[in-house]
């Protein structure tokens, strides 16, 4: 019943030091990673899957755009 919601708390929680740079949102299970220049969207990138995989949590890589 309260599954997305729930959802959504977590990836706040794991991904905050992220969101609070305002670089990455989330919105229940996307992850939209905002950045100007390439450099810096990889290292974000990296930053979100590791913290992700930290947490036992996955991503599938065919949809990444």
């Amino acid at each position: 019943m309260n599954s997305a919601a729930t959802f959504q708390m977590i990836i706040n929680k794991i991904l905050w030091d992220l969101i609070n740079t305002r670089e990455v949102v989330s919105f229940i299970d996307d992850v939209i990673i905002r950045t100007e220049k390439e450099k810096e969207h990889d290292k974000a990138v990296k930053e979100v899957v590791k913290q992700l995989t930290k947490n036992d949590l996955y991503v599938k890589p065919e949809k990444y755009k």
